[in-house]
């Protein structure tokens, strides 16, 4: 029978200096990972690379205040309402993963409306791979902190792990249950991007990442311990009801429900007649 492995990393990188974190390497790790893929989607697509460090920005402001605000609004607001105050103050922990990426969205859609040669759904469909590749190395982080543990597992499954930071306790390793599907998951769709002609119908690919991406995440948080007190009576966990959402709105867009809609529009509006179409009409 193998035995439980023991998992006791330091959250500083050097054991002579606070900083850096292995957590801030890996999350860096994520942005630079992520830039360089689209950066080779830019050029591949003849877009004009310069825009990248301005977009790049845009996304990481808007994925550190979405993270940050998703804690706040969706797993500690009873505590934030009266620690105002304490809410700009990242250093101190607590994200949502759910918040970043809403955060990101808010993000493409100023960005894009400084740059009208880019449109949101092309630029989206291309930022959600390189999301899925950051959120594979954030979970890594999660993973090196000992923090969202997994629930208690059996002495004998092969891979449990005891986070001796924490306790004694075997446990599932939740978080590299996310970080390896995160990654697979980012694999396949760049495989779907280069192979495949999915991109060329704007939405559909960022659709079938987001959904399948978070469903995911919705079946990994059965084997994590609840992240706030309050998840402790629900049949569902905060983070599964915050998923459902997304799934069900990016499988609307991976199946092309809006482009259906719109062609459906425009078959049933009526024709409007020219002047000379109805002199032709006449004369028949």
């Amino acid at each position: 029978m193998a035995a439980p492995y023991l998992w006791n990393l330091q959250p500083e990188v050097f054991s002579f200096s606070p900083l850096p974190r292995w957590y801030s390497l890996l999350f860096a790790s994520g942005i630079v990972g992520g830039y360089a893929i689209i950066r080779k989607m830019f050029i591949r697509e003849g877009k004009p690379v310069e825009l990248l460090d301005s977009l790049l920005v845009y996304i990481v402001v808007g994925m550190m205040v979405g993270m940050r605000l998703g804690h706040v609004i969706f797993y500690q607001p009873d505590y934030y309402i009266n620690h105002l105050l304490e809410i700009p103050m990242i250093w101190k922990g607590g994200y949502a993963s759910h918040g970043g990426f809403l955060g990101v969205i808010i993000a493409l859609v100023l960005f894009v409306r400084k740059n009208r040669d880019i449109t949101f759904l092309w630029l989206a469909d291309r930022v959600a791979i390189i999301s899925l590749f950051a959120a594979g190395c954030i979970r890594l982080g999660n993973f090196c902190n000992s923090e969202i543990i997994g629930r208690p597992a059996a002495e004998t499954l092969p891979w449990a792990v005891i986070f001796t930071q924490v306790d004694q306790v075997p446990r599932h390793p939740a978080q590299l249950y996310e970080a390896i599907g995160y990654f697979g998951l980012c694999g396949l769709s760049m495989l779907l991007y280069y192979r495949t002609r999915l991109a060329e119908q704007t939405g559909r690919l960022m659709g079938l990442i987001i959904a399948t991406g978070f469903a995911w995440r919705f079946f990994c948080e059965f084997f994590k311990e609840d992240q706030v007190p309050f998840e402790a009576g629900l049949t569902l966990n905060m983070g599964q009801m915050l998923s459902i959402p997304f799934i069900i709105g990016a499988t609307a867009l991976a199946l092309n429900v809006q482009g259906r809609w719109q062609t459906a529009a425009a078959s049933e509006s009526p024709k409007v007649q020219t002047p000379a179409r109805k002199r032709r009409r006449q004369k028949a």
